[in-house]
């Protein structure tokens, strides 16, 4: 049957942004002895959010706040905003959708790193809008080449990163203020800062003065150990967050996910220990590293990215690593294609992993 497609979703390849662990495990059949590919947290969720949701079971019947309320309250107290300056949707990925249609018209360009979050340009593509790359430089967003893409494009949107997916790398306050001041006055920075909670303290911009131009965005996966609830925030202009409400779906966020994240924000020392956990981690993958003349880069997520020299070996070792039940993952693009990033996993997590990377190598 010749269905009436758009000209738009004929064009489309059918994909999906990122192949997921289960996928492997149906095609080999049998589960990862170490998942440590997806950058999930490994130490679970608050007690307080846990309980909180399970209480919150009882009352499931009930429809979910279309607005998010008491969420985005907690939010805006939190960060001494207001609460018309929160967004809440279903995490990043969602909100990134929200940002490209609400900025962008088919054909227009945005611009962001070649190997950057595939979801963004997933979403690009979806709208029928033009992606614009430039690459890394030393295993860094490149600000000064962001910068003069946006110029020679005329872009209305640039997506940044830090602390960055894939490499763990990151840019000073400093810096990111010093790119976002020279940035065009037409020009929205989209500033993903999934794993700032992970990040040394002058790599992560100071919430005031807040420039109307940045919509900052953050979520529960990562350090709340909440990524299968779904749960993100933007913090960004009041008028900003009211184009997504003129979008969004507004039951996107459910009930129970609702009440887990506000228990889990208010369980900020549960959150310092994860955080702490995530450190050590990095510094046994380092050491790791180092043994196996596979240096780790720098890396203020809760994540490292092994250095394997070449395109070549790092897949050679990625492929290798899949096939003895470790699920890791490797960027496609170059320069970044020589490397193997791997999420801290737990302590037996990390020894498997360790056990089986020394095997291989």
């Amino acid at each position: 049957m010749d269905f009436p497609f758009t000209p738009l979703i004929k064009k489309l390849p059918a994909t999906i942004p990122f192949i997921g662990p289960e996928t492997f495990e149906r095609e080999v059949g049998r589960v990862f002895k170490a998942r440590v590919g997806a950058n999930e947290s490994a130490f679970g969720i608050s007690p307080k959010a846990r309980q909180a949701m399970v209480d919150a079971v009882d009352s499931v019947g009930w429809y979910n706040d279309p607005e998010n309320y008491d969420l985005r309250l907690a939010l805006a107290q939190q960060y001494n905003v207001s609460v018309d300056e929160v967004g809440v949707a279903g995490g990043i990925d969602d909100l990134l959708g929200l940002v490209v249609r609400a900025f962008l018209e088919p054909g227009q360009v945005t611009v962001a790193s070649a190997g950057s979050y595939l979801t963004y340009h997933y979403h690009i593509a979806g709208f029928d809008a033009v992606s614009h790359t430039v690459p890394y430089r030393n295993d860094r967003n490149d600000l000064d080449a962001l910068f003069d893409a946006v110029h020679k494009t005329g872009s209305r949107l640039v997506y940044l990163s830090t602390p960055d997916n894939p490499t763990g790398t990151w840019h000073t306050a400093a810096e990111q203020q010093a790119f976002i001041d020279a940035l065009p006055e037409n020009c929205i920075c989209i500033l993903d800062e999934a794993y700032f909670e992970f990040a040394p303290g002058d790599a992560v911009l100071p919430i005031h003065p807040h420039d109307p131009r940045v919509i900052r965005m953050r979520t529960f996966s990562k350090a709340h150990g909440m990524a299968g609830v779904r749960v993100g925030y933007a913090i960004a202009h009041p008028e900003i967050v009211t184009s997504f409400d003129k979008i969004r779906l507004h039951f996107n966020v459910n009930r129970i996910a609702q009440i887990g994240a506000l228990a889990s924000l208010g369980d900020q020392v549960f959150i310092r220990w994860v955080v702490d956990q995530v450190r050590a981690g990095r510094a046994e993958y380092e050491t790791l590293g180092c043994d196996l003349d596979l240096p780790t880069l720098p890396s203020a997520t809760n994540f490292v990215a092994f250095d394997c020299g070449t395109p070549e070996r790092a897949q050679h070792i990625h492929d290798a690593l899949i096939e003895r039940s470790v699920f890791v993952r490797k960027p496609a693009v170059s320069p970044l294609d020589r490397l193997v990033r791997v999420t801290v996993g737990a302590p037996e997590e990390r020894a498997e992993f360790a056990e089986v990377l020394r095997e291989v190598c």
